[in-house]
């Protein structure tokens, strides 16, 4: 990276780490292609982030761990932080790899990839044995904080825990205890997946020492960005939902098309014009 891009990639890590300690809750929309990623920015969000789940899409593959290689990750990250002025936070999964200094190594090739801030999880991908080793988990999230620090760019590091995701008994005490761990180890921002009710993640919001993030977009909620704002929740990211809505207009194009011979889908549309202009204009820097 010449000297230009590493100020801009300093500039954004800062901006990034800022709106975590601002008064104000953020949102950070996923995208998993250049394309989606330039027409979140454009709507003027102050972060954008990556979608694990809606790369592995794009790629025709399932999103579960180990199908999308992290090189093919790097690849796809890069792709989407390097189309974009605004900051890019991206879903680097488990970290590549169970070791410590997997991770290491997966936030260091991450920041060469031009992305500021990333989020580990303490999932295993295993079903009887979801979590990693309470001890393992947070010597993680050291070497993910200390290969960060080992840098010149500000990076913000996301500890996710899926305590409720795998189920476990007590998982609100188990989330908070993790997510206390996290911070302690150097986790800049928490992330507890999977929790649908308002009172508890208000409840997280008072027990964990630190800000938390919050995913929406899924089914069963029904609180919006306001809500969330009041009790104290910093960022919310959407996933692999917009991700999946596309496909969904896909599917329902194609259903159309071969079961009735009508291509209604077309009216939702954006002409062909509008975006090319969308997109030279990036081109062009206007």
């Amino acid at each position: 990276m010449d000297a230009e891009g590493n100020l801009a990639q300093r500039k954004k890590g800062n901006l990034f780490r800022n709106l975590h300690s601002n008064a104000d809750i953020f949102v950070m929309p996923n995208a998993w292609d250049a394309g989606s990623a330039r027409m979140l920015s454009s709507a003027g969000f102050t972060a954008i982030a990556t979608t694990s789940a809606g790369i592995a899409f794009s790629l025709g593959l399932p999103d579960y761990a180990g199908r999308v290689s992290r090189m093919q990750m790097m690849d796809c990250i890069h792709r989407i932080a390097t189309a974009v002025n605004t900051p890019v936070n991206a879903d680097l999964e488990a970290g590549y790899g169970n070791a410590p200094e997997d991770v290491a190594e997966t936030i260091r090739l991450s920041i060469q990839a031009g992305i500021v801030g990333g989020n580990i999880e303490d999932y295993t991908g295993n079903a009887n044995v979801p979590l990693f080793d309470e001890r393992l988990a947070v010597e993680r999230i050291r070497a993910a904080r200390e290969a960060a620090d080992s840098t010149e760019i500000p990076f913000t590091v996301t500890a996710r825990t899926d305590c409720y995701l795998a189920a476990l008994p007590d998982a609100f005490a188990k989330a908070v205890h993790r997510s206390n761990l996290y911070r302690e180890a150097g986790a800049d921002c928490l992330f507890v997946p999977g929790v649908k009710d308002l009172a508890t993640i208000a409840a997280l919001v008072r027990e964990i020492d630190g800000p938390l993030t919050v995913v929406m977009g899924l089914s069963g909620t029904s609180f919006n960005v306001a809500d969330l704002k009041a009790i104290g929740v910093k960022r919310i990211s959407i996933g692999g939902s917009l991700a999946r809505a596309a496909f969904a207009l896909i599917r329902g194009a194609a259903q159309e098309m071969r079961e009735r011979g009508s291509f209604s889908f077309s009216e939702q549309q954006i002409p062909d014009g509008e975006l090319c202009n969308f997109f030279a204009a990036f081109e062009t820097g206007a």
